[in-house]
């Protein structure tokens, strides 16, 4: 009976989907087709990034990203932590692997948060689109007023969560 509770949530989606289809209901029929699009486009994605991942794991020593985005690299740490995100493509969902990653590597934890937050707001890809939709001065004043709160989280964020001790879980 446990096991059934555990999948009830996705098998009663299914059943909703599969009946929207039958009755011919169209807002059923709309969330079948959007979580189909989203479920294709995370299957295309999600190995690509694993891979690229895997291989930063692999080719990136710890010392490296202890050195440029650790404990100690201050606001050149930060700027480099905005420019990486700034300069990466993919959904936000691909981010957090990432950030996973940098943090076992000894990135320092005010680092994620700016980088998460720069990751959701500012990328080259998602500036184009917005510039060209709602224009230059819209997305400079957008960036100027985001990327400063973000900084003053993570800023928080490290304070709030300093002595604190996170176990990295190896598989």
């Amino acid at each position: 009976m446990m096991k059934f509770a555990k999948y009830s949530l996705p098998i009663l989606f299914l059943v909703f989907i599969g009946t929207s289809y039958l009755f011919d209901y169209a807002s059923g029929e709309q969330i079948g087709g959007n979580f189909w699009l989203f479920f294709k486009e995370m299957i295309l994605f999600l190995p690509l990034m694993f891979i690229l991942i895997g291989l930063f794991d692999v080719w990136i020593p710890r010392e490296k990203i202890e050195k440029h985005i650790g404990e100690d690299s201050g606001w050149k740490g930060t700027f480099l932590v905005v420019l990486m995100a700034t300069l990466q493509a993919g959904p936000l969902y691909g981010a957090f692997p990432f950030a996973y990653l940098l943090w076992k590597k000894g990135c320092n934890i005010r680092n994620i948060f700016i980088y998460l937050g720069a990751y959701s707001t500012i990328k080259v890809p998602m500036l184009t689109f917005e510039i060209g939709f709602l224009g230059l001065k819209f997305s400079l004043l957008r960036t100027l007023l985001t990327l400063p709160i973000f900084i003053i989280l993570g800023f928080a964020m490290e304070k709030y969560l300093k002595g604190k001790k996170f176990e990295v879980k190896q598989p």
